[in-house]
């Protein structure tokens, strides 16, 4: 599922999207938001269902090889370790899989399936395939450790799968190691006795919530928290501070004082995280700083005011 991390991410690109278009169609840009998450789910299903299309080429491959005028031994008696994962045919018998493909029309890996072609090549090349399949050893332990492990040394790190989806949405850039880590996650869970199934994109109906709440308050209270930055920055021209490190402390600024729950350092990491990412190499230290300022004035003049213990 989602994580606030990444909503906080996609928040901060739509707020920035809306500020260089000089755009101010707040309802149309949060569909547009909620839409780009929405869109996650549906790379996060691509990337596991390739572990079933690369295993349904070895097995038409497989098919095809048995057919052979001359086919050898091992052509006609092949190693179908592969073919047999129990991790990878849960995933193909998977009910809310299949549905979710179907409902959702998700038929990239029919029409451009020679990214599932690039995967298997590069699989069957691979020591990790080699030393699964010469493995003796029959269990689910053994097979779910070679679907995790394939996963993050071929599929995940895959050039051109990332310019595949790059130029499928362009949103989807900043979402693949997020996604990976969530498939990553998603395959570490799964149980021998349990099927495989979808979960949720969000947590909780909150977090969905938080999604807007932190979108329109940020917009909606935009120049109020500009002033509040510059009362704190008295050196620094509003010009001089980087966008991005503008729309951050004016996220930040937005849960404080409107997010009871959620802790102010709590708050200030997050965003300082985000700065190293997305803003210069500068910024982390200049965002702790404003936001330390602004949070313990805010604290001083109530306009903070945090519910539970521990929270400030």
């Amino acid at each position: 599922m989602i994580n606030r991390r990444h909503i906080r991410v996609k928040v901060m690109q739509s707020v920035y999207a809306m500020q260089q278009s000089h755009n101010d169609d707040m309802v149309r840009e949060e569909k547009f938001l909620k839409h780009s998450i929405l869109k996650i789910f549906d790379l996060y299903v691509l990337n596991i269902q390739l572990l079933v299309e690369v295993q349904k080429l070895a097995s038409k491959k497989m098919e095809l090889s048995k057919r052979k005028i001359l086919a050898t031994s091992e052509d006609l008696k092949p190693n179908t370790k592969f073919i047999d994962n129990k991790v990878i045919n849960a995933i193909a018998e998977s009910i809310s899989m299949e549905s979710y493909l179907e409902v959702n029309k998700l038929s990239n890996w029919s029409l451009d399936d020679e990214y599932v072609k690039i995967l298997f090549d590069e699989l069957q090349k691979s020591d990790l395939y080699k030393n699964y399949l010469d493995n003796k050893e029959d269990s689910y332990k053994i097979d779910k450790a070679f679907v995790h492990d394939f996963y993050k040394e071929i599929i995940a790190p895959n050039e051109k799968l990332a310019e595949y989806y790059e130029d499928k949405m362009i949103s989807w850039v900043d979402d693949i190691p997020f996604v990976n880590t969530w498939v990553l996650k998603t395959l570490s869970k799964q149980k021998e006795s349990k099927n495989f199934i979808l979960g949720n994109l969000y947590k909780d109906k909150d977090d969905e919530d938080f999604v807007s709440e932190l979108f329109r308050k940020t917009m909606l209270k935009s120049k109020t928290y500009e002033q509040d930055i510059t009362d704190k920055t008295p050196n620094w021209e509003t010009d001089r501070i980087a966008d991005i490190d503008m729309i951050l402390i004016k996220m930040a600024i937005t849960e404080f004082v409107n997010f009871a729950s959620i802790p102010v350092r709590v708050t200030i990491n997050e965003y300082i995280e985000i700065a190293k990412d997305y803003s210069t190499s500068k910024s982390s230290y200049f965002i702790n700083g404003v936001l330390d300022k602004i949070s313990k004035e805010f604290t001083k003049d109530k306009r903070i005011v945090k519910i539970g213990r521990g929270l400030l």
